[in-house]
């Protein structure tokens, strides 16, 4: 008997199947990272996007089409990590607007839904690549075009696609020589398709197994500084989501800001189409709920008393207490660090991701305001990027990827904030990066800055030294597993047994007549002595350029640098 459509509650369960088959998959799909090197997280960063969207989808309680619509669009966008992450977040969120009115889904609504999945994806990449997860999701579009021409039976439907994602995938080799010489199909791709199988096993009736998915304990993320707990003007710390009946309007959301600045403060209010997330510290939470229930029902409610967890924190944490007052010169950790929000806003503020005690500390000198702990390992999310936004107290807030994995959710984020001017700096490593704040001048416009520092950006020569996690062939170079790898901008440049002479040999490639600085930030596993002793040997070896050597303690990488 032919199965014509597909319901909310069976949609929901194909939802979470695909999530959990993905979580299963991740480290797989890591592994078809094209780089040999120990930190692919392809599937890690798409398991975690799409992980926040489940916790979303498993908060509901008997959703409609619309409600299971906007949780996994809201979920994804915002849990968005790693370029892939955030591609999957635009597929997810275009495939979501093509289907939120319906009460059932047939074969022409999949169709629909797949194309608009595809095209939102598009829009979203300024340079879209063919050999990618894009290419997987287009050749879904194409066929299930095609089959809702053929016929209406979702049980022919589904997996004459699912078979032609495979196919497509299959062929990402042809259209990215770096995939070829690497014997990998995309891992992006492979993600996706772990997805849309995982939700077919579902629409079959397999059993699945969703204890990956089962709602957790949320995780407390409001930080407070070591202030007397007379000094919090407004106690409670009240988070919600508005689930609009219509979508937020600008005037809506303008005149909603304006409410909570009357009642509180350290506000946010970012609205994404009929989904608003609210933040706001105040001293009657009933106030902004009531106003809240103007506009739509509330999910994901939390009110925590902030004086009461504060003296709590100063009594069992005396230690954490005093290391967070002494962070208060500096720029901040990832958790926040309480900045008083009646301070004037200054002009321009900074964001870096970077990771490694070292590498922190000097973002915070150079006048970081606030550090997301993160980086080639740990991809930060669209969320970590607004709550970083919202806790820097500036009109204009420059961000720092530094990773080129990272941008992407830079951007994302920046398209969700309209309270303060966001710049995001393409910065890909952190030489970039430093570079990029040393070029700042206080005295410019965000405009004269960001030409500078995109100059500076320019003059930049990356290298990062690591080792081999598996045997490969990629880019004319034969690589054995525990390699030692020198990586440039544009690959892989040098190959060696040696962490010091792999690195002498990456140096001798970026290093040029034009030359007039080297940049090295050595990792955690590099012993000091090794370190200075190597340093004093790269200074012999380039007498005439200026050698700038300090302690990074980034992991993985034992040596990053740059050249200018």
């Amino acid at each position: 008997m032919a199965t014509k459509t597909i319901n909310v509650d069976m949609l929901a369960k194909m939802f979470l199947a695909g999530a959990q088959n993905i979580e299963a998959k991740k480290e797989y799909i890591n592994e078809l990272n094209v780089f040999p090197v120990p930190d692919g997280d392809t599937g890690t960063n798409m398991s975690l996007t799409i992980m926040a969207a489940a916790k979303e989808v498993t908060a509901l309680e008997n959703p409609d089409m619309k409600d299971l619509a906007k949780a996994v669009s809201s979920g994804s966008l915002r849990g968005a990590r790693g370029n892939s992450g955030v591609i999957l977040s635009q597929l997810l969120r275009g495939f979501t607007k093509s289907i939120r009115e319906n009460k059932e889904i047939d074969v022409q609504g999949l169709a629909a839904a797949c194309a608009r999945a595809r095209d939102t994806a598009y829009k979203a990449v300024m340079k879209p690549k063919e050999g990618t997860i894009l290419t997987v999701a287009s050749g879904i579009a194409d066929k299930a075009a095609e089959m809702a021409q053929e016929t209406d039976d979702l049980e022919a439907f589904l997996p004459a696609v699912i078979e032609h994602a495979e196919e497509v995938l299959k062929k990402t080799p042809d259209m990215l020589p770096v995939l070829k010489e690497a014997g990998v199909v995309d891992s992006g791709g492979q993600g996706l398709l772990e997805v849309i199988k995982g939700a077919y096993d579902a629409f079959l009736g397999k059993e699945v197994d969703y204890s990956a998915i089962a709602p957790k304990a949320s995780v407390q993320v409001t930080k407070l500084s070591a202030q007397d707990t007379a000094d919090i003007k407004f106690g409670y710390c009240t988070e919600f989501i508005i689930l609009t009946e219509k979508e937020f309007s600008d005037e809506q959301e303008k005149d909603f800001k304006g409410y909570l600045s009357s009642i509180g403060d350290s506000i946010v209010c970012v609205a994404d189409d009929d989904v608003v997330k609210v933040h706001v510290h105040t001293n009657d939470p009933g106030l902004a709920i009531q106003r809240a229930l103007t506009y739509g029902q509330l999910s994901r409610m939390k009110i925590d008393n902030m004086r009461e967890e504060h003296q709590e924190k100063l009594i069992k944490d005396a230690e954490k207490l005093a290391a967070s007052e002494a962070m208060k010169d500096g720029a901040k950790e990832s958790e926040g660090d309480g900045k008083k929000s009646d301070e004037p806003r200054k002009p321009i503020g900074f964001i870096a991701v970077s990771i490694g005690e070292g590498l922190n500390d000097i973002f915070k000198e150079l006048g970081v305001d606030y550090i997301i702990e993160g980086g080639q390992t740990m991809n930060p999310s669209t969320e970590d990027m607004l709550n970083a936004i919202d806790q820097v107290n500036a009109d204009c807030v420059f961000i720092l990827p530094n990773n080129k994995n990272i941008v992407l959710a830079a951007n994302q984020a920046k398209d969700l904030v309209e309270d303060k001017e966001i710049v995001v700096l393409p910065t890909k490593t952190v030489p970039q990066g430093i570079t990029a704040v040393i070029n700042f001048m206080p005295d410019a416009s965000v405009k004269e800055n960001e030409e500078a520092m995109l100059e500076g950006i320019r003059n930049v020569k990356s290298g990062q030294v690591t080792y081999a996690v598996r045997d490969t062939h990629i880019d004319d170079k034969e690589i054995h597993e525990s390699d030692i790898m020198g990586i440039g901008d544009a690959g892989i440049l040098a190959v060696g047994r040696s962490v010091e002479e792999t690195t002498k040999d990456l140096l001798s490639q970026l290093v040029d007549e034009d030359s007039e600085l080297i940049s090295l930030y050595y990792g955690e596993e590099v012993k000091e002595e090794d370190a200075q002793r190597f340093i004093a040997e790269i200074e012999g070896i380039y007498p005439d350029v200026d050698v700038d050597a300090h302690y990074g303690g980034q992991p993985i990488y034992y040596y990053v640098l740059g050249v200018e």
